[in-house]
């Protein structure tokens, strides 16, 4: 499975110019069965990468543009009377895909923005009393900008909660403006991508990750890490368990991808910056200091003992 995930990046990449390390993180998100908020500025490939991950593993991919207009029945469905048979007929909404683009997510209000949080935690969507199973594998990649924040709803934390990892593509390197000159002269680079892996083979990778080995010392550190934010007195809301969760299975994502069977302090250290940010609430003063929870984090990573 590592030659199908090689070349799964390669797909990724195709698309998306010297970006090898958002692209990794997308693909161990895919692989640890979790969802990813993108927060960048506008054009430079969010919802292309989300495209791409869906064509390159043959996954039913669905978009929606979030408005304040949008309703809950939008995303989820809702009943239609059928006058023929003399009943209501269930239509599925959007969420009922492999991977759902929820596109520019903060626009939509708070009572839309909570209809997809059963979907992101348990998998599932309660319709009129009715719960109903989504797709496997099923994961939501959500977009925002940081830039614009007229008409916008900021995600609560019990949303942002359900977010594995929050990550930022970024502008690419000059050195790669020409291979994107170049790869779009004959179209659109994304029209071209082959799939390589099977959503069958999705979920066994998915299970696969769930067995690479956690050893006791490296539990210890990652459970040190999080509990380290709850402390910290620039910290009012710290990381929850479901934060210490996230980065277990990311990190055993992580190390599946890499071809081990077992964890390395350096996969956490590398992903706690990446899983925890967003988690965690700066005190006021922290923030009026122009500190960021990535800064945060990152410091309180260095501070901890790495185990040997």
């Amino acid at each position: 499975m590592i030659d199908k995930l090689d070349k799964l990046k390669e797909n990724l990449l195709t698309v998306i110019r010297g970006k090898s390390e958002a692209a990794e993180l997308v693909m161990i998100a895919l692989c640890a069965n979790a969802n990813i908020l993108m927060e960048d500025v506008p054009g430079v490939g969010k919802t292309t990468m989300a495209r791409a991950l869906a064509a390159s593993i043959k996954a039913e991919f669905k978009r929606v543009q979030f408005t304040p207009d949008l309703l809950p029945s939008d995303i989820l469905g809702s009943s239609i009377f059928n006058p023929r048979e003399g009943e209501f007929i269930f239509k599925k909404g959007p969420v009922f895909a492999n991977i759902l683009l929820a596109d520019e997510i903060n626009r939509a209000s708070p009572r839309t923005q909570s209809a997809l949080l059963e979907a992101m935690s348990e998998k599932q969507v309660s319709i009129e009393g009715i719960t109903y199973k989504l797709q496997d594998p099923f994961m939501v990649i959500a977009t925002q900008n940081p830039i614009e924040y007229q008409g916008t709803y900021p995600l609560p934390e019990a949303q942002l909660d359900r977010f594995a990892m929050q990550i930022a593509i970024g502008y690419p390197d000059e050195n790669f403006d020409l291979d994107i000159i170049y790869s779009h002269q004959n179209g659109d680079p994304l029209e071209r991508i082959e799939p390589v892996l099977s959503l069958e083979e999705i979920l066994e990778i998915q299970n696969e990750v769930r067995k690479v080995e956690v050893e006791q010392s490296v539990a210890r550190y990652i459970s040190r890490i999080v509990h380290e934010t709850r402390d910290d007195p620039r910290i009012m809301l710290g990381a929850s368990p479901r934060a210490l969760i996230s980065l277990l299975h990311c990190s055993q994502s992580k190390a599946y991808i890499g071809g081990r069977s077992y964890i390395l302090p350096e996969d956490v250290k590398t992903l706690a910056p990446v899983v925890l940010p967003h988690r965690i609430v700066l005190e006021q003063k922290s923030r009026y200091s122009g500190v960021d929870g990535v800064e945060v984090v990152r410091e309180i990573v260095e501070k901890i003992k790495v185990p040997v």
